[in-house]
This record gives C-alpha cells, structure tokens and sequence, in this order.
C-alpha cells in the first residue's frame, strides 16, 4: 500500500509542478532570443541522447569503420537532412544496423 501511496503521490507532484509551471507561462512574455533559442532544445536533448551511444558502444571510445552504430547514426543524420522527414532516417538508420556485422 505504501508502494501506491507513494507512486500517486509522485504524479500528484509532478502534476502540479508542471501545471504551475503552465500557468505561470501565460504570464511571461519572452524576447525573441529566447523564442529562437528554444528551438534548438529539441535537438539538444536528442543530440545528447544520441551521440554517446553513438561514439561510445560499451563505454569505450570508438570512432573506427567497425562501430556499426556510428556509421548507422551518420546515414541516419545524412537521411535526415536530405529527406526532412522524421521517419526515413530512424528506418534507414535501424536497416544499416542491422545489416552492419
């Protein structure tokens, strides 16, 4: 029961930590610096989601032709900026690793 409690308890907090924050939205106005600036944060966060397990494969280094995960990642960037669309690049990335010994 203690297990529950605390688990609905987290969401309620969450909740309204994230509903405060909305609401408190309305009421800043923002520069235009920080409208441009906020478009980078999606790209940002998925960069550092991305590239250590790129480069990093079992928490070494490894920018050699063998790191299959690094050649997919680089078509994957490549499909993306060609195509400019969100579902080739994760296709054609998963294809070439799974290819890729």
């Amino acid at each position: 029961m203690i297990l529950w409690l605390t688990i609905i308890g987290m969401g309620i907090i969450t909740y309204a930590i994230r509903l405060s924050l909305l609401g408190l939205w309305e009421q800043v106005e923002l520069t235009a610096v920080t409208h441009r600036a906020l478009k980078f944060v999606p790209i940002a966060v998925l960069s550092a989601i991305i590239v250590p397990e790129m480069v990093l494969p079992g928490g070494t280094l490894d920018l050699s032709l063998g790191n299959g995960r690094l050649i997919a990642g680089l078509i994957a960037i490549a499909v993306a900026w060609k195509s400019k669309n969100a579902l080739w690049p994760v296709a054609i990335g998963m294809i070439v690793l799974w290819l890729l010994p």
